[in-house]
């Protein structure tokens, strides 16, 4: 499976008998998975058809499932009320008398109760024949949904892989800038040891300490290597065949802090830009994940 998106739509036009449908199926980012469904009454199993199909397909997205139906009986499908019709007839006789001409057939049809539309009930077997056809447009709409985020993805692809290339180049100049940290930091200890020369009351001790600090602050050399280790994991989660995006979501976590610890310890104006850069990239990184299933 390549890289899947999150963000996506897709329409199924179906039809049965008198009943015409559409589905529609969209999702949008979501740190898990949601889904929701609308459908008409009555089809009691197709939210169930909706959950069940979204979560065999996604791991990540709010998804929404909407189903729409219509029916629709041929045009002049009514039935005579049989009944309500000799009871008109016999009324008539009643008040007009034998001699009265009788009603034609266009008045009596035009009284009210005679003509019904005929009964719109489905029987059993019918609605479980509609009901298993919208199912199946269920199914369809939600792998159409599942294209489209799939095409979220190839797009997604080489964005992300530029901006960790990019997160490696500058890994590499600060990696450069780092060589410049010893002596950056020899002429900062040099200038607090004047300061401390001015008061020799328990002096080297003090040196100790100042020295120790001064060369923890100055060796940025674990956090590259984890920056490196945190560019390779990012590559081999690109090139993956699972879903990648919670995992790219925690690994743009740990960039950033070692992005700001390198900026801590940064003894020189020219490695702190390099580790401003950084995070800028991995920031933007951060942003494009987010879409990332």
């Amino acid at each position: 499976m390549a890289l899947q998106g999150m963000t996506g739509f897709s329409r199924e036009d179906g039809g049965l008998g008198p009943w015409t449908w559409t589905v529609e199926a969209r999702s949008v980012n979501g740190r898990g998975l949601e889904a929701r469904f609308r459908g008409p009454p009555g089809f009691d199993a197709l939210e169930r058809a909706a959950r069940d199909g979204a979560q065999a397909r996604f791991q990540r997205g709010q998804l929404t499932v909407g189903l729409t139906a219509k029916r629709v009986e041929a045009a002049g499908q009514v039935r005579v009320n049989e009944a309500q019709l000799h009871q008109y007839i016999e009324l008539s006789k009643r008040v007009a008398g034998p001699n009265a001409a009788p009603a034609t057939v266009g008045e009596l049809l035009g009284l009210r109760g005679v003509l019904e539309a005929a009964d719109e009930t489905d029987d059993a077997e019918t609605r479980a024949g509609v009901e298993k056809a919208m199912i199946l447009s269920i199914e369809r709409a939600l792998d159409g949904l599942k294209a489209s985020r799939a095409e979220e993805g190839v797009a997604l692809a080489p964005i992300l892989a530029g901006q960790v290339d990019r997160i490696a180049a500058l890994v590499a100049e600060a990696e450069k800038e780092a060589a410049a940290q010893p002596a950056a930091v020899k002429d900062r200890f040099e200038r607090r040891l004047a300061e401390l020369l001015s008061d020799r009351k328990d002096l080297e001790e003090r040196i100790i300490q100042e020295a120790a600090i001064l060369a923890a602050k100055a060796d940025v050399r674990e956090e590259l290597d984890r920056l490196g280790a945190h560019i390779d994991a990012a590559r081999t989660l690109l090139a993956s065949d699972q879903a990648a995006g919670r995992r790219l979501d925690f690994l743009t976590q740990e960039f950033m802090r070692e992005a700001n610890t390198l900026c801590s310890k940064s003894a020189t104006t020219a490695l702190t830009t390099v580790g401003l850069e950084l995070k800028a990239v991995i920031e933007q990184l951060r942003e494009q994940v987010q879409n990332v299933e």
